[in-house]
Parts: C-alpha cells; structure tokens; sequence
C-alpha cells in the first residue's frame, strides 16, 4: 500500500533533492505552510521536521490519524517536543551523531587556539610586531565531557590522537566500562569533581529539563583557573551570567562557544567583546553538505521503516534524547 510522507520544510531548500531516492510509490507532500497540510494530515504515514517551527509541526501533528514515525533532520529535539507527542506512541527519530565529527574538529580548534596563544600571533602579525612568545601542548592534558554520546565520543578520539586523558560524565558511568577511550566516568551528580580535574570542559549535552542551567556558579568555581570551556551542545546548559562572570574575572583562562541562550547573539552582547571568547555563530557543524549528510541518514532510515526494520535513532521522549 502506497504510503503518504509529509515533508515540514521550505519547499526551495536544495537538500530535498535526495528525496529522489525514496521508491516511487511514496506519496511526498512538501511546505511549510499550514494550509498545504489540511487534506493530507489525516493520511500521512510519516513526518519528516526540516527545521520548521514548532506551531507548525504541531498542528499538523495534531490532524494525523494513522501516524507511524517521525524523523528530525536537526540533532537536538527541545524545538520538536510537545506533549501530546511526549505521550503519542509515535516513535521520533533524529539526527544524532550525524555532525559529530565537525563538532569535535570544533572543540579541538578551540582547544589549539587558546594553547596555541592564536589570538595574540594575529595581533602581533597586523601590528607588525616580532614577538617571542611561549605557547603550551595539548599532549598531557586533561579534556572532561560533559554528556559523553556520540559528540563527546568524537571529541575523545581526538583529544587521544594529541595525547590527552579523557574524563567523562553520562547518566551510567558503567557504560565506559572497557571503553579504551575514556580513562575514568563519572555520574552527572560529580560533574564538578571531572570539571576540577580538567583542563578542557567540553560541553556535548542535549537541552532536557534534566540539562537546563547544569553548568553554573558551582560548577564554574570548581573548574581550574588555567581551563577552557567549550560548548558544541546547547547554549542553556550553561548559565550565562554565570560564565560571563568568571571569564571577566579571569575565574577561567577561556571558553569557546558554539551555542548561546539566544540565537543569533544580541547585538552588543558581552561575548563579541571578550578576549578570552572564541564564538562560533553556531556553524561549527555547517561543513559543506551538512544538510545533506542529515538527509542521507532520513533516506536510510525511511528505508527501515518501508522494510519493516527497527529504526535508528529512537529518541527518548520523556527524556529529551
């Protein structure tokens, strides 16, 4: 039986040319208005969520009659989770681990440009300036994760590559049991006993009620005055101010960011003008492709669920990953 697919996207984006590869049979309908949606909903088999809002997706959510998945072209989910879907028993997939090897080149990136004293070398070279100058190794040292997954996985293969000890936080420690990878795990309630003994702080954790503001004022104290933070998860994990705080006062060396409270950045915020800030404008997973190497992974999947084959991906709805 031919199955109905409702594609929640702008129509133009260039990435949707890989729905090509789906059997002929499928029926596609594809937009991102509510209005195209109205007749379909009721017969739709499976959503696929390209980055629409989430009044949007809800609403059409809410028409379908015989829903059987969902998939999510982003990583994250907090845009996506609403209750009534929360206590559907419609499984949602995503994108996980789909952009964790850019992510973890990120943190790497950042890790060299505050060792690496990256800043100074460029002010030195547009002032003309011969500066001598001492810089450190990442061979070593010591990179915590926060939330080790597949993004903190990717970061710890290479922080191993440079010769670093990797730390690490997850919900059951006992699961880096014989990871060769990870030289001790803690549970998320001694976050701040792994992020004293750092050196990097790499945060890698979704946004989960459970996840919101876990980095603050505490945890920050406890870190190492010489230690860099970085985030490539999301921005709320972090107390803002908190960090704020510590980096003008010099509490930590620095931090390198790629997520914030709020995106895009406010203009005139604290961030663009601090020294000790390395900011990416959320782009450190927008490699050439991005989209779709996301929509390659929808396409197998969706072959999974036309063949009848478990999923990949299944999101944890209650728990937000």
């Amino acid at each position: 039986m031919p199955l109905t697919l409702l594609v929640l996207s702008k129509p133009e984006a260039a990435h949707l040319r890989l729905l090509e590869a789906l059997p002929d049979e499928v029926r596609i309908v594809t937009g991102n208005q509510h209005e195209i949606f109205a007749q379909v909903a009721p017969e739709a088999d499976a959503i696929l969520n390209g980055f629409v809002s989430l009044d949007l997706f809800r609403d059409v959510f809410l028409q379908t009659k015989k829903l059987r998945w969902i998939h999510s072209l982003s990583a994250g989910v907090e845009n996506t989770l609403f209750p009534e879907l929360i206590e559907s028993p419609v499984p949602l997939t995503n994108a996980s681990g789909v952009f964790s090897r850019s992510l973890a080149e990120f943190v790497i990136a950042g890790a060299l440009y505050f060792d690496k004293k990256i800043q100074q070398m460029q002010q030195n070279q547009k002032q003309g300036r011969w500066v001598n100058m001492d810089v450190d190794e990442l061979h070593g040292k010591t990179m915590g994760i926060v939330s080790y997954g597949s993004i903190g996985r990717a970061c710890a293969k290479l922080a191993r590559a440079f010769g670093m000890k990797v730390l690490a936080t997850r919900r059951r420690p006992e699961l880096c049991d014989g990871d060769e990878l990870v030289d001790k795990a803690y549970a998320p309630s001694q976050v701040a006993e792994m992020m004293a003994a750092s050196d990097f702080v790499v945060i890698c954790s979704p946004l989960t009620p459970s996840t919101r503001g876990l980095i603050g004022p505490a945890e920050l104290a406890a870190m190492k005055p010489s230690a860099i933070l970085m985030n490539v998860g999301r921005g709320p994990v972090v107390v803002e101010d908190a960090l704020i705080a510590v980096l003008r006062e010099g509490k930590i060396r620095g931090a390198a960011l790629d997520v914030f409270d709020k995106e895009p950045l406010p203009e005139g915020h604290p961030f663009y003008s601090m020294e000790n800030v390395l900011l990416s404008p959320h782009s450190a997973d927008h490699t050439p492709g991005w989209t779709e190497a996301s929509m390659q992974f929808f396409i197998e999947n969706f072959g999974r669920f036309h063949r009848g084959q478990p999923l990949l991906n299944i999101v944890n709805k209650r728990e937000g990953y």
